[in-house]
């Protein structure tokens, strides 16, 4: 399997799925908008955007099966499996806040080979291939070369519906006020970690999320030379509903962190 060639065929779906949902915002109604949880939310966007992806994938490569957020298939495969997420920050989408992406990875068993993050109101493509390194818009990109959390710009995603590790989280942002350069949420963990891919941000960390949210953008962020972990340090961040991105100069300092707020 060529990787740079179905990177190059997953940016181009990537791309045209975020202009057409970024055509579709002005068509928005209300009734459009579906809670499906506390704070999580859905439109008819969300659901076309991932069968338009879906069908693409599905000829690019036949046998794969799909692990995606609004769940418009529900084959999957023992061997290569799509991660999607058609619209990471639909919340933003909604209120015309300009800060979504389109995010789509391929996996083999638990391993990411591909990751493509696309945010269409900056046309920005951010994209990996597994030992490929890592590209924004066809240059490479690095992770940051800060050295010291105290000139670190940490990004991180608040809790929304899980909030039995609130104080522990509570715990780190506080730290990080004290500590940082600043804090910042944008309510999209797929652009968060291409931040952090691109040294926009050093490090990035959050709780509760799905494969769907950072299976792309670890990968690129991997690739672009930095470090993913969950808050115990080992690599189970792709299931285990929490993430710490981050150059390897300060994760480790805000790992030590993390791990005395969550033990």
């Amino acid at each position: 399997m060529e990787l740079n060639l179905i990177t190059e065929h997953v940016c181009k779906i990537s791309k045209e799925v975020g202009l057409f949902i970024k055509e579709e915002y002005n068509k928005l109604k209300k009734e459009d908008i579906i809670t499906k949880s506390q704070n999580s939310l859905v439109t008819y966007v969300d659901k076309m955007a991932e069968k338009k992806i879906i069908d693409f994938l599905s000829r690019l490569i036949p046998d794969s099966g799909f692990i995606a957020e609004e769940n418009t298939s529900v084959k999957r495969s023992e061997t290569y499996n799509w991660i999607i997420d058609p619209l990471d920050g639909t919340t933003n989408f909604i209120h015309g806040i300009p800060n979504y992406a389109v995010s789509i990875a391929l996996i083999h068993q638990k391993t990411v080979l591909v990751g493509v993050v696309y945010e269409p109101n900056r046309d920005e493509l951010f994209y990996a291939w597994r030992q490929g390194g890592a590209f924004l818009n066809e240059r490479p990109i690095q992770v940051s070369s800060t050295k010291k959390i105290t000139n670190a710009l940490v990004a991180t995603g608040f809790p929304y519906y899980d909030f039995e590790r609130l104080e522990s989280y509570m715990n780190v942002l506080k730290w990080l006020m004290q500590n940082s350069r600043g804090i910042r949420r944008i309510g999209s963990a797929a652009i968060d970690l291409a931040y952090v891919a691109c040294g926009r941000f050093d490090a990035f960390y959050e709780y509760s999320l799905q494969p769907w949210d950072v299976a792309a953008g670890a990968l690129i962020v991997m690739e672009a030379g930095g470090s993913v972990n969950d808050f115990s340090g080992t690599e189970n961040y792709l299931f285990g509903k929490e993430i710490m991105a981050s150059n390897k100069k300060i994760g480790p300092k805000l790992l030590q962190e993390i791990k005395l707020a969550f033990q």
